[in-house]
């Protein structure tokens, strides 16, 4: 679904009323006011009445400030919410949240026949009807109880009279992993979730949602106990337009103390997934698979067991970027900032990575503070800095792009005449069938194709991580800024 529309601006405007009070440091003091300040009285309510709108708004901004829905208290107030927030340690497990009042308890996917119907004479939907769920007089019938929507009856339709109506979240999910609970609304099961955020992005009344982390940043950033470090991932420097220099110093004027590109990690990662390659190889490994992508990490543990030996050992940039951090300062406040959620399940499991912030979140972050990067003058010390920060490559800064890895890892091969690459682009349904092909290969259940891959790119957003699940811009805007970033010098 395009990002330009009606629930990603309820929620821009969200994170930014939170953004602005934090910096004001009353949060607890008007969290509360945020639902009747977006939904007045005199406004055209969207849902039955402007009170279930404000319902509706009062459990957005519980999970802006990080809390599961699930576990609502209606006898709580924001306030009480909003201190919890200020009080929290970490982020708290899982990174999705499901908005049951939101969640419009779609029937479930069917197909329908509309009065585009002709009731021709080839009637090749209902001669190909596996079940004979089809039935015609002055135009044709799907009898409920019958089909199975296998759909032959849309394929075969002359007229293009017939259409799928899916359940836009379930049908998005490329696992199987969200279901109806008895009362129609969707429910997450977390052990099979690979947090690829397909189901957030597509769901049209905004009723999956993450647990934002902007309140327990911004609240780092005041208290000022530690420093704090953005490290900020090639995807992002795609959703701004800016260079990096301005981008750096954007991060810095938000209170920052540093700010480390994610690249310099992706830069490491490269080199390594290359030595590993090598050596696979020469031990005789059939295939070898990327691992920076989460997502696909996840959905090969726990849908692909077959394919997890030839997953790359290989840590991802945002570890070792972080690692740089922390290597610098042990007691330094780690901040990623990237286009998704599964970086948040990634860093609960990693000891360098704090917190993980999504472009949506810097976003809000800067307009709350009135920030314009594309007007940011770049102060004389910042564009003479030549440390660690500012030594990625555009090899390392076009990981956010599918084909970016994979061309990183063939430059720092010896003998690149030994590598058989592809790209799985996009973990839908059919990349997950695909991986499955691949796990069947690799485990000798099905034969090895002469031409078969030896190095693997899974991307779980189709284009990258630039299309992920939580950019400001359409991949149409940000491919081409992407490719200025990636071409950028600091002369």
């Amino acid at each position: 679904m395009n990002i330009n529309n009606n629930t990603t601006n309820t929620k821009k405007e969200i994170l930014v009323r939170i953004a602005k009070l934090m910096l004001e440091g009353k949060l607890e003091e008007r969290v509360h006011f945020i639902p009747r300040e977006m939904a007045p009285k005199n406004k055209q309510p969207i849902r039955c009445c402007i009170f279930h709108d404000r319902e509706i708004i009062r459990m957005r901004t519980l999970a802006r400030m990080g809390f599961s829905i699930e576990n609502y208290d209606e006898e709580k107030t924001l306030a009480t919410y909003a201190k919890e927030a200020l009080e929290r340690e970490k982020p708290t497990w899982p990174m999705l949240t499901v908005l049951h009042d939101a969640c419009n308890a779609c029937v479930r996917t069917h197909f329908m026949i509309t009065n585009a119907c002709q009731a021709c004479d080839a009637r090749p939907c209902k001669m190909n009807c596996p079940r004979q769920a089809i039935s015609i007089d002055t135009r044709a019938h799907i009898d409920e109880e019958k089909c199975v929507n296998c759909g032959r009856c849309l394929e075969n339709c002359p007229y293009h009279a017939i259409i799928k109506i899916p359940v836009p979240c379930e049908e998005s999910c490329p696992v199987g992993a969200i279901k109806k609970d008895e009362n129609g609304h969707e429910t997450i099961d977390y052990h099979k979730c690979i947090f690829c955020g397909n189901c957030m992005r597509e769901c049209p009344f905004g009723a999956m949602m993450d647990k934002g982390q902007l309140v327990d940043v911004i609240n780092k950033i005041m208290l000022k106990k530690n420093k704090v470090v953005a490290l900020y991932a090639p995807s992002i420097a795609s959703q701004f337009n800016a260079n990096p220099l301005q981008l750096k110093q954007a991060l810095l004027l938000l209170g920052f103390d540093k700010v480390i590109e994610v690249a310099v990690g992706a830069d490491i990662c490269a080199k390594k997934e290359a030595c590993e390659f090598e050596e696979r190889m020469a031990r005789g490994d059939k295939m070898m698979t990327t691992s920076c992508c989460s997502s696909y990490v996840r959905a090969v543990r726990i849908h692909v067991p077959e394919l997890i030996p030839c997953v790359s050992d290989t840590r991802s940039p945002m570890h070792y970027t972080a690692e740089i951090a922390k290597n610098e300062d042990k007691d330094c406040t780690t901040v990623f900032i990237g286009p998704c959620i599964s970086k948040r399940r990634e860093a609960m499991d990693d000891d360098f990575v704090d917190y993980v912030l999504s472009a949506e979140e810097i976003n809000a972050f800067l307009i709350a503070k009135e920030i314009d990067i594309t007007k940011i003058e770049v102060p004389q010390d910042l564009t003479s800095t030549s440390d660690t920060e500012n030594d990625a490559s555009s090899l390392g800064r076009n990981f956010a792009r599918t084909g970016g890895v994979l061309e990183a890892v063939k430059a720092n091969l010896k003998d690149p005449s030994i590598l058989r690459p592809t790209t799985i682009n996009g973990l839908n349904k059919s990349g997950i069938n695909t991986l499955k092909r691949f796990g069947l290969i690799n485990a000798g259940k099905i034969p090895t194709p002469p031409d078969c891959p030896n190095l693997i790119e899974v991307m779980a957003c189709e284009g990258g991580c630039i299309a992920g699940p939580s950019v400001v811009k359409n991949i149409k805007e940000s491919d081409p800024q992407l490719t200025k970033y990636v071409s950028f010098h600091n002369d």
